[in-house]
């Protein structure tokens, strides 16, 4: 695993993220618009790994996934398999509970244009390699999008090319934990049909099945 350090708040590491984020919090005062802290049960088997906290979604509400569209999917997956005790997410007061799942992204900041750089992604990933170092035995990481996915591989000192990004594809990792992935949940997936709540909900009964004791 490669070196990590626990999830820092006000981190500042990314002069172009700080900057960016600055200058949202200008423009939307009321937005959270600093990292974005994992969000759910702190005994989990299921981690989720999302590419970054979206404008108008988890940069707004401080929580993943939570206020946008790409959140629509997953949280209606996560309810459907019981991890979760509502099928949405909207704010931060309503009341969502997750269970033996948690939420993160490979970056906590809001990159411009939802783009974050090599080194930006390279930065966070200590971050992620706490998170992961926390799982228990036999968990499941589900990766969300080909960078979540490449995050988790770094994070455990693998090279990217250990296991090639496909849409539901199964990678044990050597501490026996497994990588499950899935295209990301994303407005675009979505509207173009790339991932569908059928194909989503095909990779949650993977996960199911693999958490099983």
């Amino acid at each position: 695993m490669q070196p990590s350090k626990p999830f820092q708040p006000d981190c500042r590491s990314c002069p172009r993220l700080s900057t960016f984020l600055d200058e949202v919090k200008r423009q939307h005062p009321s937005y959270h618009a600093r990292p974005v802290a994992p969000f759910g049960d702190a005994d989990a088997r299921l981690l989720i790994v999302g590419l970054a906290p979206g404008m108008h979604g988890a940069n707004a509400s401080g929580r993943p996934f939570t206020g946008d569209y790409a959140g629509l999917l997953l949280y209606q997956a996560l309810h459907d398999f019981g991890f979760s005790n509502q099928v949405d997410s909207t704010h931060l007061g309503d009341g969502l509970a997750l269970r033996n799942a948690r939420i993160t992204n490979a970056v906590k900041c809001l990159p411009p244009q939802n783009k974050p750089t090599g080194d930006e992604i390279r930065q966070c990933n200590s971050y992620l390699a706490a998170e992961l170092g926390t799982l228990p035995p036999h968990s499941v990481i589900l990766a969300l999008g080909g960078i979540a996915h490449q995050a988790v591989l770094r994070a455990y000192g693998l090279k990217t090319s250990a296991a090639r990004f496909t849409h539901h594809a199964v990678f044990e990792l050597p501490d026996g934990k497994h990588l499950l992935s899935s295209y990301h949940c994303s407005r675009y997936n979505v509207q173009t049909k790339r991932l569908t709540m059928a194909m989503l909900a095909e990779v949650f009964a993977t996960a199911q099945h693999l958490l099983q004791p």
